[in-house]
């Protein structure tokens, strides 16, 4: 992306998110609103032409979870998927994990243009991160998401299609899956969900509350009503009544959830060594990273006791550059920081540095579940022992 365009984007980001004022800006918003408007009838019109089977969900003979938010990024929805994944495969489930692969790099047009006149899938088929065995693209091929996901699950096929469809079949018929977790698949209802596990972010649980492109919902807030189940993610043991009574105006029967981000080691990007926690008290330390919510990263590292004394921020999914990365060593050089902090999914996109004046770790992040634990214990046995009848007549 030219540095013009990602300008460009950041400046819409900025007025989407209310960080711009004056003439421009508030003549963009109400351009927003009103394509807001068409947006908003076409996901009404989109969901009833399913409702009324004019639109027909496909089936794979599987069980298919889906692990999906409201909003667009930001919501932590990589561990939790990492989570349920882990969890189903301890429990017995032969899992695939299908992803859309935001961001990642397509195979060529004249590829695909050809598989598509011959009707074949061959000459585009899913792109295979993992086998379960190994890990076969890198991440700008498979994308940020799925990369992590395949990095830290190497037992755990994970596909990357726009068809999630094709990418069912695949798993099923090359892996011989049973249970497909279909990564942010809230909105894909070509493929008919046995679950919809929604996540809700505590700090912005509906984002700015206006739909795209005005705000940062994909859906109105209703449509939380298909939720099987509700993490309210990002917790930190305070009460949640609030979000919870109004989440209960949406859905009143879906099992709610309540669950942290929970920081777990410091690991170096290129030797892998890793480094306790405790490594950050009274350390100074620079924080770059390319994600939606930045400042939930930043306020992670200072309650962990360590002062950032310089940050670098990128519109979310940038790839690094090595020149961007130096320049901020040098940047970091200069205020005599200790080391360099960033996320996983950013250290993911980190070009190979040519020297490291300044040790760069990635902070590895795991969910955990704070209150209503019992609820996903039996969401995990629903789905690994059911009874032989309810399997047939429910999940398949």
């Amino acid at each position: 992306m030219s540095h013009s365009r990602e300008k460009l984007e950041q400046f819409v980001v900025d007025v989407i998110l209310g960080r711009r004022r004056g003439t421009r800006a508030s003549i963009l918003r109400v351009f927003l609103s009103g394509l807001s408007k068409i947006y908003e009838f076409a996901v009404n019109s989109r969901l009833n032409l399913y409702r009324r089977r004019i639109l027909r969900e496909r089936t794979l003979g599987c069980l298919v979870v889906s692990i999906g938010n409201l909003t667009v990024g930001g919501t932590g929805k990589t561990p939790v998927v990492e989570k349920f994944a882990r969890s189903l495969q301890d429990g017995g489930r032969r899992v695939a994990i299908l992803s859309r692969g935001y961001k990642s790099v397509k195979h060529p047009i004249l590829k695909r243009l050809k598989g598509k006149l011959k009707g074949e899938h061959a000459f585009d088929p899913p792109r295979v991160v993992s086998d379960g065995r190994s890990l076969l693209l890198d991440s700008k091929t498979a994308g940020d998401e799925p990369f992590m996901l395949a990095s830290n699950l190497p037992d755990i096929p994970v596909i990357v299609d726009k068809d999630r469809v094709k990418s069912g079949k695949h798993a099923i018929s090359e892996f011989n899956c049973d249970t497909l977790i279909l990564d942010d698949g809230l909105q894909y209802l070509r493929l008919k969900h046995r679950l919809d596990i929604v996540l809700v972010d505590r700090w912005q649980p509906f984002g700015t509350e206006y739909l795209l492109p005005r705000g940062t919902l994909r859906e109105p807030h209703r449509n939380l009503k298909r939720a099987s189940y509700i993490f309210i993610t990002k917790c930190n043991g305070e009460p949640n009544d609030e979000l919870i009574e109004r989440i209960r105006k949406y859905n009143r029967t879906a099992e709610i959830i309540e669950c942290e981000h929970k920081p777990r080691y410091l690991q170096h990007i290129e030797s892998r060594a890793i480094l306790p926690l405790e490594t950050l008290k009274g350390t100074r330390v620079g924080t770059i990273s390319a994600i939606a919510v930045p400042e939930s990263f930043e306020d992670g590292v200072r309650k962990l006791g360590a002062e950032i004394v310089a940050t670098c921020r990128f519109m979310d999914h940038h790839r690094f550059t090595q020149q961007e990365i130096l320049s901020f060593i040098n940047c970091c050089v200069e205020s005599e920081v200790d080391m360099i902090i960033t996320t996983e999914k950013d250290a993911v996109r980190f070009p190979r540095i040519g020297r490291l004046d300044i040790p760069i770790y990635f902070l590895r992040v795991e969910i955990g579940i704070l209150n209503n634990k019992e609820s996903f214990d039996q969401c995990v046995a629903r789905i690994c022992h059911p009874r032989a009848e309810t399997e047939t007549r429910h999940f398949f």
